[in-house]
């Protein structure tokens, strides 16, 4: 016999009685019924239930360890008496009677439960993410995590795609968040940086002629953590095609997406094909880049409406309104607080009127609004009687945040939300530059590298912000999974691109001489994609914070808890790296 097990602790089945085995795992749970001894023995494949008797050897060794110590025993299956049959196990209808123990590593007090998912802070799980991962559910997550990652595999190589390793140390690049930088000991005062993502180098793969390109890619981002990205680094599946159109790339991932979605979603409904909604079209109707289509209901501009109107409070402000059906009847604690959750995301109020039987206005605001208003409202709406209505007013911007989050929260509490489904769609259309706030100054609104829409025309003939991009998120429930675009593959248009943002042709031949070079040598037309594995995920296994789904994340501050990282480096060895440190002055003590 194998000298730790003949079996798995999740395998053993009726068949199985009457064979003697050999089973390894940790000790999950135990408890003392009349003397006898009843143990859950767990390991990566499942549970099975141990019998030890007080007349036997092993009695006292396993009466006495803590809890998680791992174990080797040696016993015979027998089936469990048909009123102890547990049918929510697959190993529920046997048990193993134990003849002989070995401890093979003991475990210390434990600074929380393992089975059972008790309240313990996050900082604490990931100070001992070893034993945070013996859960069940994270266990779960991490496997769902391997076997997605083993279907993408499999769907991207079954349509044509070849993977391709890019590399870990390059140069820096203005990709749109902060570089980790990692100083080169040869190379006195210079630094590689960590890939943001394998932007420039996939599409050099492109133009060194591989056609269809993908890796489950590592990129890594000195940015601030939050519900939906995990700080320092995260995977995507990278992917570059070469002679395409959007709908070409759109198309390789509706499929991937479908099935991937269809086979680990647990039974929820997938909806294809995605649809296609313009940039623009997305904030005024959903009040986001990234809108939950599992909510039916949609922002509409209603400004003109309340341009005339005896409301001051709305004059010269863009106002949207969402219409709610058949919610006119509810509380007015419903109405209150969905005003607060509105001034929780940045609002001063929620105004709102109720839709009678004789289309008559209710509420707070009716009595500042004439028969024409209404009548105007209710036509520019489509209101029927018993909808409630909800208005936002200020800048365009503010408004699509909080009117977006508000359409959501609405839809959730009123029953118009749909549940156990997956609602995708493309983002497409966005502004290939945009302005900013603070300098007035136009910058790139995505990824630099894309193709503006009318190409070098456009560029030279359009006023900058009216100028579109091939470009392109996709979105499921209100999560988006990846940016992608048509490339940029002619030097000139990204010399006048740049130009446009702010960058010299000195600036654009220095920070992407390799590119550039490259696209003087006959480059195809191409483009790509890289959807989140993590935030697929995070979908996927149905949970609200994406390091629920990495085995080993940093906390929300950047840090490895379980490992110490980052760390202090000795002097020697900045010496040898040529560094010298020049720390923040430390705050004084108040």
């Amino acid at each position: 016999m194998h000298r730790y097990r003949s079996h798995t602790c999740g395998e053993l089945r009726a068949a199985d009685i009457d064979t003697d085995v050999r089973l390894s795992g940790w000790l999950h749970n135990r408890r003392n019924l009349g003397g006898i001894l009843f143990i859950d023995l767990r390991d990566h494949h499942g549970i099975v239930q141990l019998v030890v008797r007080p007349d036997t050897a092993p009695y006292e060794a396993l009466s006495s360890i803590s809890k998680e110590s791992v174990v080797r025993v040696d016993g015979r299956v027998i089936a469990r008496g048909a009123e102890n049959v547990n049918p929510e196990l697959p190993t529920g209808g046997i048990e193993v009677e134990v003849g002989a123990v070995e401890v093979l590593g003991a475990a210390d007090p434990l600074p929380f439960t393992v089975n059972t998912e008790d309240g313990v802070n996050e900082e604490r799980r990931l100070e001992y993410r070893f034993l945070d991962l013996r859960k069940e559910r994270m266990h779960r997550n991490i496997m769902l995590r391997s076997a997605v990652i083993a279907a993408i595999r499999q769907k991207m190589t079954a349509q044509g795609f070849n993977e391709l390793a890019t590399p870990i140390l390059s140069a820096t690049s203005p990709e749109g968040a902060r570089d980790f930088l990692v100083p080169s000991r040869l190379h006195a005062g210079k630094f590689y940086a960590l890939p943001q993502a394998p932007q420039q180098f996939k599409q050099l793969l492109m133009i060194a002629g591989f056609d269809r390109y993908f890796q489950i890619a590592p990129c890594f981002r000195d940015e601030d953590a939050r519900a939906d990205r995990s700080p320092g680094e995260f995977y995507q599946l990278d992917v570059e095609m070469s002679f395409v159109e959007q709908e070409d790339v759109f198309g390789v991932i509706e499929k991937v997406m479908t099935e991937l979605f269809e086979e680990f979603g647990g039974g929820r409904h997938v909806t294809s094909p995605f649809p296609r909604i313009p940039f623009r079209e997305a904030m005024l109707k959903y009040g986001s880049d990234k809108p939950d289509l599992r909510v039916p209901l949609e922002l509409v501009d209603v400004t003109e409406v309340f341009a005339g109107s005896g409301f001051k409070a709305f004059a010269g402000r863009h106002v949207r309104a969402l219409a709610v059906p058949d919610t006119a009847d509810q509380p007015r604690r419903f109405f209150d607080q969905l005003g607060e959750f509105a001034v929780e995301q940045g609002a001063k109020g929620l105004a709102w009127v109720r839709v009678g039987d004789d289309n008559k206005l209710t509420g707070p605001i009716a009595k500042f609004l004439t028969e024409e208003d209404t009548a105007a409202l209710l036509s520019r709406l489509g209101a029927k009687p018993g909808t409630a209505v909800f208005f936002g007013a200020g800048e365009f911007d503010e408004v699509s945040k909080i009117m977006g989050a508000v359409r959501v929260e609405a839809g959730r509490r009123t029953g118009h939300f749909a549940e156990d489904v997956f609602r995708f769609c493309w983002i497409v259309d966005f502004p290939m530059f945009e302005k900013d706030e603070d300098t007035g100054a136009v910058e790139f609104s995505h990824n630099p590298f894309s193709m503006p829409q009318g190409g070098l025309e456009a560029l030279e003939t359009k006023d900058p912000l009216d100028i579109l991009a091939w470009q392109y998120d996709i979105v499921c429930n209100g999560v988006e999974l990846s940016s992608g675009a048509i490339r940029n593959h002619e030097p000139e248009v990204m010399f006048k691109a740049f130009e446009i943002a702010g960058y010299s042709r000195e600036e654009v031949e220095r920070e992407f001489g390799g590119m550039l070079r490259a696209f003087h040598f006959g480059a195809p037309p191409h483009g790509g994609i890289a959807p989140g594995v993590d935030r697929i995920v995070m979908l996927l296994a149905d949970e609200p914070n994406i390091r629920e789904t990495i085995a080993f994340p940093l906390n929300g501050n950047a840090q490895d808890l379980l490992m110490g990282a980052p760390s202090e480096v000795d002097e020697a060895r900045l010496k040898e790296l040529h560094l010298s440190l020049r720390k923040p002055p430390q705050a004084k003590e108040k």
